[in-house]
């Protein structure tokens, strides 16, 4: 107490000129006008920059929270989509299949792993059996298709990539052609790539083709793309070509996916193996 008293009084003349000096700015500010205005304009700046830049730290830090609610509006968007995408273009009054509205239900996930330069690749997802995930469930991006479920625990899963020499997806190329074949990477080097192989020969396919989903399989929707054709007729056999896509998956930046149930699924995969057992 007794240095703060002497250094109070080593320093007094400091104080009070500073004391005064506020006193007059006072006394200034609230007897004339104009510098009355200018104070409060100055201060109303200070005041609305600090609140601008407080605003955009709080923006930022809540990133996060507002990702999470665009994706879960785009899953529920996703599915309304799948609804319109079953019209019956062939009926002169287009329809909707009720079924077909209902159909599909599209759950966030978090990619917190993922491989692109293996022989076999794998994603690691941070949804599990806990969120209704389950073995064979499609996985896809707001651009594309990404993999199938593999294996679930409670709280995770991993998922076979599209870059996996075993996967094979059904796929058609546009409503024009009608043509469908088989989705698959079979080890390419470039994880941009792909082939669909079993194209008959007569199909006429041309650069740029888009290539979607067929909807044969419970694993995708019908329509979702995947890709267009950047080499129509890589290889010709007696009956059927390969063609070389350009995927519209970007593996190496995979952060956020949908997974896709399939409610009927289970009816569907019941129905058809009773088919193998009649054979």
């Amino acid at each position: 107490m007794k240095n703060l008293w002497l250094f109070l009084v080593r320093y007094n003349a400091f104080f009070l000129f500073i004391l005064f000096f506020v006193f007059s700015i006072v006394l200034v500010v609230r007897n004339n006008n104009y510098q009355r205005a200018s104070f409060f304009n100055s201060s109303n700046a200070v005041v609305g920059s600090y609140f601008k830049k407080i605003n955009s730290w709080k923006a930022y830090l809540a990133l996060a929270d507002d990702n999470q609610k665009l994706l879960e509006e785009n899953a529920l968007l996703r599915k309304q989509l799948q609804g319109f995408l079953a019209i019956d273009t062939n009926s002169q009054i287009q329809l909707i299949d009720s079924i077909e509205i209902d159909r599909y239900d599209f759950t966030v996930a978090t990619v917190i792993n993922n491989s692109i330069h293996q022989k076999s690749n794998y994603i690691t997802l941070d949804k599990g059996s806990s969120h209704g995930v389950h073995a064979n469930m499609g996985v896809i991006t707001s651009n594309g298709i990404v993999g199938i479920v593999e294996n679930v625990s409670k709280n995770f899963s991993t998922v076979r990539s599209l870059l996996h020499p075993d996967i094979r997806i059904s796929v058609s190329l546009d409503s024009v052609s009608d043509a469908f074949g088989s989705l698959v990477w079979g080890n390419n080097i470039d994880s941009r790539y792909a082939m669909v192989r079993d194209i008959p020969n007569h199909v006429k396919a041309y650069v740029g083709q888009p290539i979607f989903t067929s909807g044969y399989s419970t694993l995708f929707p019908k329509g979702i793309k995947v890709g267009h054709v950047i080499e129509p007729e890589v290889i010709s056999g007696e009956s059927f070509k390969e063609i070389r896509i350009l995927l519209t998956t970007d593996f190496s930046k995979l952060h956020h996916v949908y997974i896709v149930k399939d409610k009927l699924a289970e009816e569907k995969v019941s129905l058809e193996a009773l088919n193998k057992d009649n054979e």
